[in-house]
C-alpha cells in the first residue's frame, strides 16, 4: 500500500473512549461503610480523545479536528455529539449504538488537594472496533488513540499484530498518518500483553510515570515518592527499544521527559502552580497531551512542544472538570510567567 506524506495531511483524527465525568466534590474520601459529603457537583467531559479535542478546540488549534467512537443512544450520548459539534469538532466516526448505554465515571475528588478516585462504566466504548474508520480516506496527519486498557475490543488479542489496537494503529500508519497513544493509569499486570504488541505501531508514545513504569518494568518512583531519573530515562529507552518510531514522552507532576529515536533527551519541569489554584486534577494528563500533540503538528522545536505541554496542563488544574480549565493558547502559556517553574529536573 502507498503511503501519502504525512505533510500533506492536516487535522489530527481522536479515537477511542468517549466518556461523561460526573464531578463530585466531597470533603474526604470516606472509609468502608462511612460517609462523605459532597459540597457541589458538575459534568464534564472524560476520555483521552474527548478531553483532548475539547482542549485542542479551547486552544484555538490551526488545524482539522475530528473524533471518532461510540457513544449510547441516550442523553450522555447526545450531550457529547453537541458538545463536540458546538466545538467544531467532525463527529462523522462519532457513531451512535442502541447495543449499549453512553460511557460514564463518577469521579470523588478531595476537596483538599484535589486526589480524585474513579468509578467507570465502561460502556458503548468496550464495543468499539474502528472498523468504520478508513484511513485512505481521511485526510488528518495524526491519528490520536487512548485510552489503551480501557477498550474491550481493541485490546482484544490479534493473531497477527498482538491485540486489535495494534492492527488500527499499523493501518493508520499504513495510510501516511502519525500515530499517537495514550494509556489508562490501572493497577494491574495487564500493561506488557496489552500495551506492549502497540510499540511498534506508534509514532508518539505519550505516557505518565505510572503507565511507562507498568510497561517497561522500571520502578519510576521510589518508596519516598521520589522521582528516580535514572529509572525514568531507561524506561523511555525500553519504550523506544520496543519499537516506538519517533519520541517518548513521559510526564509527572514535576515536569516531563522526552528521549527521540535519534538519541536527544529533553527534560521540562512543570509550572510552580500554588495548593489553592488547584481544584482538580483529573485532566492534567490530557492537556498536557493536547499541547504537545499541536506542537507536532505545527513542527515546533521540541523544548517548545514540551513548555507548552506544561503550560496547558497547569491551566486545566484550574477546574474540577477535565476540560473547563483550559483557555486559549496565549492565557495558558502567561501561566508561566505568571507562577514561574519548578526546580530543574536534571
Amino acid at each position: 500500500m502507498k503511503k501519502n506524506a504525512s505533510t500533506s495531511r492536516s487535522g489530527l483524527l481522536a479515537a477511542g473512549n468517549w466518556i461523561i465525568d460526573q464531578v463530585k466534590i466531597i470533603d474526604v474520601y470516606p472509609q468502608r461503610d462511612q460517609l462523605a459529603n459532597i459540597r457541589r457537583q458538575s459534568q464534564g467531559t472524560g476520555g483521552s480523545p474527548y478531553n483532548l479535542s475539547i482542549d485542542l478546540a479551547h486552544l484555538q488549534a490551526p488545524f482539522p479536528l475530528s473524533a471518532a467512537g461510540l457513544v449510547g443512544h441516550d442523553d450522555l450520548g447526545r450531550v457529547i455529539l453537541e458538545d463536540c459539534r458546538h466545538h467544531g469538532i467532525d463527529t462523522r466516526h462519532l457513531r451512535t449504538t442502541p447495543a449499549a448505554t453512553t460511557s460514564y465515571t463518577d469521579v470523588m475528588t478531595e476537596d483538599s488537594g484535589g486526589h480524585r478516585t474513579f468509578f467507570h462504566h465502561r460502556g458503548a466504548n468496550a464495543l468499539w472496533t474502528g472498523a468504520d474508520l478508513d484511513f485512505e480516506k481521511h485526510k488528518a496527519r495524526i491519528f490520536h488513540l487512548g485510552y489503551l486498557l480501557l477498550l474491550d475490543a481493541l485490546d482484544a488479542p490479534d493473531p497477527k499484530f498482538g491485540t486489535k489496537a495494534a492492527a488500527l494503529l499499523h493501518a493508520a500508519q499504513q495510510a501516511g498518518m502519525k500515530t499517537s497513544v495514550d494509556v489508562v493509569s490501572e493497577d494491574s499486570d495487564r500493561f506488557a500483553r496489552i500495551v506492549s504488541p502497540a510499540l511498534k505501531f506508534m509514532d508518539y508514545c505519550i505516557l505518565n510515570e505510572i503507565e511507562a513504569g507498568k510497561t517497561t518494568g522500571f520502578k519510576i518512583r521510589e518508596a519516598d515518592d521520589r522521582l528516580n531519573t535514572v529509572s525514568l530515562r531507561h524506561a523511555a529507552g525500553a519504550l523506544l527499544q520496543g519499537g516506538v518510531r519517533e519520541l517518548v514522552v513521559i510526564h509527572f507532576p514535576e515536569g516531563c521527559f522526552m528521549r527521540t529515536r535519534k538519541g536527544e533527551d529533553f527534560w521540562q519541569p512543570s509550572l510552580n502552580i500554588p495548593a489553592k489554584y488547584i481544584a482538580g486534577t483529573a485532566g492534567a494528563g490530557d492537556a498536557f497531551a493536547a499541547g504537545v500533540l499541536m506542537g507536532l503538528h505545527e513542527g515546533w522545536d521540541l523544548p517548545r512542544c514540551l513548555s507548552t505541554g506544561v503550560c496547558v496542563a497547569a491551566a486545566s488544574l484550574s477546574h474540577p472538570t477535565c476540560t473547563g480549565g483550559v483557555k486559549s493558547l496565549s492565557a495558558a502559556l502567561k501561566l508561566a510567567r505568571q507562577f514561574g517553574h519548578r526546580p530543574a529536573l536534571c
